[in-house]
């Protein structure tokens, strides 16, 4: 029997309408899973379209992206000005002259069925335990800016490093693009005008672009940006607006000259009416603040964001405008929106790039045939439905659990309503100070943990499983971490110093 004969109604042509971060990974992930000799890829995009590319911070999970590309980490550092990420420093949240930092990574270690951040808590109370950066080997290297990737094997805080990276999106894209081309992926210049569905079903027939070329397909992705042409215009799926919990609104964003150390880590800076970023690259630093339009004028973001950044303005500022939420379905008929289309979350997080990242995995996870299986229409709505809840209730916190009430935004927020699945979590943590991760949620114990201390959240007592190590055994265990911690630390080179080592830009 021939493999045409067998042929069980496989896709034949995928276009993407959209280049960019999203784009660009789409094409790379679908060229790299299915080819493109049976499966025709077509990426359309106009160079009149400017990408957004603000989100230049990253979580871990990206570098299981870059191991399905089969990506050379050196040299994807290299070609996108790229550096090293161990977490997220958060000032002046919880109040003005307070900071805390979020770290990848784990704290201290569990012992036998007894979860660390209980033993901690127990600590905690008598005044015997050390602040919990003192437990992640990640918190700890930022503060002091050293790096170095995991060591295999060995029981020691070196084989526990999460990291994730910062680089210039821009240049991530054009990365992308070129690993596409190569592997088959074939680039379409132009504008869409034109949107075609089929009668019967009204599923999308083909797209038309401005110079009259039309490209038909069996499944289209649609990263077209805040626009959602195919998901949200075309076949007029709704948009969820969530901007009763998450206010912000617009962004202005410029990059500044590069001044000092480069440091290992995002910083986000609380302000009057939303909060400012800081990421460093290898050839920049990156800054924006993310604000409430109703509370601030464009004029005032952009005054207080240049009054604010390290060095000399390198370009313009640009204000960027957005909506907090996503379309109420993902996947519809045979068009996946990916990125901006489906929806935003802003970047506090760094959850942007992750959430495209995760789009793609459950697509090939749930790659349709041509019939399109309506069930796995479904289930692949329902885990994203999943992931950008649960992205938001952890953006929500960062807000809702702050004692500021110096400006209108601040008093907004810190007394709003906010989601049930959120308040459970808070519940729980107030009474026993436990944190947990529900099914495969994005977030782990680590992020939740270091969230809910650093914004102030207290708990009245402490897991129940914690009393079954004697008090002055659990003191002795808690102590041996921290000082096996520290020393982990001082064995690590500078951060500055592994880049020169090991993936410096050339240009």
């Amino acid at each position: 029997m021939s493999s045409d004969s067998r042929d069980t109604g496989r896709l034949k042509s995928i276009a993407i309408v959209g280049g960019g971060t999203a784009g660009w990974m789409a094409a790379a992930a679908l060229a790299r899973v299915l080819g493109t000799r049976a499966t025709q890829i077509v990426l359309i995009e106009s160079e009149e379209i400017g990408i957004v590319g603000v989100g230049e911070a990253t979580i871990p999970p990206i570098q299981l992206f870059n191991a399905l590309l089969g990506i050379d980490e050196n040299e994807f550092v290299r070609a996108t000005m790229g550096t090293f990420k161990l977490g997220i420093e958060f000032i002046d949240w919880l109040r003005p002259g307070h900071s805390y930092f979020h770290p990848f990574g784990v704290y201290g270690h569990d012992i036998g069925p007894v979860p660390f951040e209980g033993l901690w808590h127990r600590l905690r109370q008598t005044g015997d335990s050390y602040p919990l950066d003192a437990y992640s080997i990640c918190a700890s290297a930022a503060r002091a800016g050293r790096f170095m990737r995991p060591q295999a094997g060995g029981n020691t805080p070196l084989s526990y490093i999460g990291y994730a990276y910062h680089f210039d999106a821009a240049l991530y894209a054009r990365f992308l693009r070129t690993y596409a081309e190569r592997a088959g992926v074939v680039r379409r210049e132009g504008k869409i005008v034109d949107v075609s569905l089929r009668g019967e079903d009204g599923f999308i027939e083909a797209v038309t672009l401005s110079d009259g070329g039309r490209i038909a397909a069996d499944l289209f992705i649609d990263c077209s940006g805040f626009r959602s042409l195919l998901l949200g215009t075309a076949l007029g799926t709704p948009f969820e607006d969530w901007g009763q919990w998450l206010p912000n609104d617009r962004a202005v964003a410029v990059p500044s000259d590069k001044v000092g150390a480069i440091t290992p880590y995002t910083r986000c800076t609380a302000r009057g009416a939303g909060w400012q970023w800081r990421i460093p690259l290898q050839h920049r630093i990156g800054n924006g603040y993310v604000y409430a339009s109703h509370q601030l004028s464009d004029d005032q973001a952009t005054a207080t964001l240049l009054a604010n950044i390290d060095g000399p303005a390198l370009s313009e500022p640009r204000v960027l405008r957005f909506r907090a939420g996503r379309r109420s379905a993902s996947w519809v008929k045979n068009c996946v929106a990916l990125g901006l289309s489906s929806g935003f979350l802003e970047p506090l997080e760094s959850t942007s790039i992750h959430l495209i990242q995760v789009s793609i995995a459950r697509l090939l996870e749930m790659l349709p045939t041509r019939g399109f299986e309506p069930a796995d229409t479904r289930r692949y709505n329902r885990l994203m439905t999943q992931e950008f809840e649960s992205v938001r209730d952890f953006l929500i916190f960062h807000y809702h659990a702050t004692e500021r009430a110096d400006t209108p935004y601040w008093n907004h927020v810190r007394t709003m309503a906010i989601p049930e699945s959120l308040e459970e979590r808070i519940r729980i943590y107030r009474a026993t100070g436990r944190v947990f991760r529900e099914a495969n949620e994005l977030f782990t114990k680590t992020s939740w943990l270091a969230i809910m201390d650093g914004q102030g959240l207290g708990a009245d007592s402490y897991d129940p499983l914690a009393g079954a190590i004697p008090f002055e055994d659990a003191k002795a265990r808690l102590s041996h971490i921290a000082a096996v911690t520290a020393a982990a630390v001082a064995r690590m080179p500078a951060h500055e110093e592994f880049i020169r080592t090991h993936c410096a830009a050339t240009a």
